[in-house]
């Protein structure tokens, strides 16, 4: 054997010695995992249990009318309007899930299999835009449609992405467009 091939064949790991010490390491390392998580929970019940004062969600019409617009999705949460960052967790609305979206005169629809189902009616809505973020996800430039939206005394931002990215346009200007209509109908009164 050459010289190199004996060195090879040596190298073999060292036998652990000291079982105790690292079963104590893996249980601390355990314990210290288990501890953020715990702790992780513990802030989103707190942060549900400060905005309890956000009343409960408007559940959809029996007869909403005809649906203008439909899309399937994903919904990314809510927070309060223009501040991106501020989830809103009360009622469901922090709970990211697959949605199916139906505009109609009535409002908008959230189905949501797995959570809380949400109607918007069509008097709250205050605006349709594409942004790239919301508390928990950022997207490119326009990857994320946003609608703001009043309830209780807050504005909210729902954040919304469709399976087919190019619906968001026609979801803004379908929005924003009953928003005006609805605006110019109420000044006329």
């Amino acid at each position: 054997m050459t010289p190199v091939t004996l060195l090879a064949a040596g190298k073999e790991s060292a036998e652990v010695t000291d079982w105790a010490a690292r079963i104590g390491w893996v249980v601390g390392l355990a314990l210290f995992v288990a501890l953020v998580y715990w702790l992780m929970r513990e802030g989103w019940k707190w942060r549900g249990t400060l905005q309890s004062d956000l009343p409960e969600l408007p559940g959809a019409p029996d007869e909403p009318g005809a649906a203008k617009l439909t899309m399937t999705g994903r919904y990314h949460g809510s927070t309060t309007a223009g501040q991106w960052l501020d989830r809103i967790v009360a009622h469901g609305l922090g709970t990211r899930s697959r949605a199916e979206l139906t505009l109609s005169d009535a409002g908008l629809d959230v189905v949501r299999p797995g959570a809380s189902d949400f109607f918007v009616p069509a008097a709250a809505l205050r605006e349709a835009r594409l942004d790239k973020g919301i508390a928990g996800k950022v997207l490119t430039e326009g990857g994320l449609l946003v609608v703001t939206w009043a309830h209780g005394e807050r504005l909210i931002d729902s954040g919304f992405r469709s399976d087919h990215a190019a619906e968001h346009n026609e979801w803004v200007d379908a929005i924003n467009s009953m928003i005006t209509t609805s605006t110019t109908e109420g000044a006329e009164r």
